[in-house]
């Protein structure tokens, strides 16, 4: 069973279809507020650095390759997809699902990580 982990932002359009969808918009701080980290994107190391330092999201990481495990253990053949959705999709989003992605990897699952917006510019707000 394959877990595909697919990273978007939510200015660019409709979640993709999962079943497991995170929202990360509201509860975990935006590297894109930070004039340094704006124009990086989960490529470079300080946004890796920004977002996996905030309060909360290890242990959302660790919960949602949990969920995605469970999923997969069950009697469906198809794979299992989580979304993972920030605002523009250039910071969190891609981080988080690089991250889970490495988990499941780690504790012996088939897991990629996709990014649908990871490459499109940055959002002017």
């Amino acid at each position: 069973m394959s877990i595909e982990i697919v990273s978007f932002g939510y200015l660019h359009g409709e979640p993709p279809p999962a079943h497991l969808t995170l929202d990360l918009r509201a509860h975990f701080r935006d590297p894109h507020i930070s004039p340094d980290l704006r124009h990086m994107t989960a490529d470079d190391t300080p946004v890796q650095a920004a977002v996996l330092g905030t309060p909360g999201i290890t242990d959302l990481i660790d919960a949602t390759a949990r969920a995605a495990a469970a999923y997969a253990a069950g009697p469906s053949a198809e794979t299992v997809v989580v979304a993972a959705g920030c605002a523009g999709g250039r910071h969190r989003a891609p981080t988080v699902a690089r991250a889970v992605a490495e988990l499941l990897t780690a504790a012996g699952h088939t897991a990629t990580a996709t990014h649908r917006d990871l490459h499109r510019p940055v959002v002017a707000r």
